[in-house]
């Protein structure tokens, strides 16, 4: 993606971190979370990748065809997977953001310079009004809510593990989404 080089690197960094992160939900003792994370650090990896500023690499075309083709291939097993979890078709969403955005690129390799721009204008709005909204949907999710149990003043429970942790889970979504608005807003 083209834009200034510190951002670039403020994007690779933001990525790489919700990439690694995800890795480590990985290791959660459900099921269901170490499919969801896997793919999330897929999306966090390949979005470091594609954010790499242009003065670092320019990859060849044949390098955005294989975006297409994983992150294709991502869509694909997200919307099988969406039968069964509705969460799903944000990661469906997000993986054809992300074809779309390295179709762009593939089609107007002069686009990662900064020299031209790529894809069809009203297809990258409604894809920005679809992560704005994610994002607000994101955010007023981590608003702090009492739970029953501060509130009664309990001081026990579960030791939850760092795989487990559902609003860092929610801050990795968080920062991807507001990503990917940063990535579209440079396409």
């Amino acid at each position: 993606m083209h834009g200034p080089v510190h951002a670039g690197w403020l994007l690779v960094a933001l990525c790489a971190a919700t990439g690694s992160y995800c890795l480590l939900r990985m290791r959660s003792r459900i099921e269901e979370q170490r499919r969801t994370a896997g793919g999330e650090a897929l999306m966090g990896f390949g979005m470091a990748l594609m954010a790499l500023p242009a003065a670092v690499l320019t990859p060849p075309r044949w390098a955005w065809l294989a975006y297409v083709a994983v992150f294709g291939a991502a869509a694909l097993r997200a919307l099988w997977a969406a039968r069964q979890n509705r969460h799903h078709l944000h990661h469906l969403v997000g993986a054809c953001a992300m074809v779309y955005m390295a179709a762009a690129m593939a089609a107007t390799p002069t686009a990662h310079t900064g020299h031209g721009g790529g894809g069809a204008p009203a297809l990258t709005g409604a894809l920005l009004l679809y992560f704005a909204g994610y994002v607000l949907w994101s955010g007023v999710r981590l608003l702090p809510v009492p739970t029953l149990a501060a509130a009664e003043g309990a001081g026990g429970g579960t030791v939850t593990g760092w795989a487990d942790r559902t609003e860092l889970a929610m801050v990795c979504r968080l920062s991807m989404g507001i990503t990917m608005i940063a990535m579209l807003l440079t396409l």
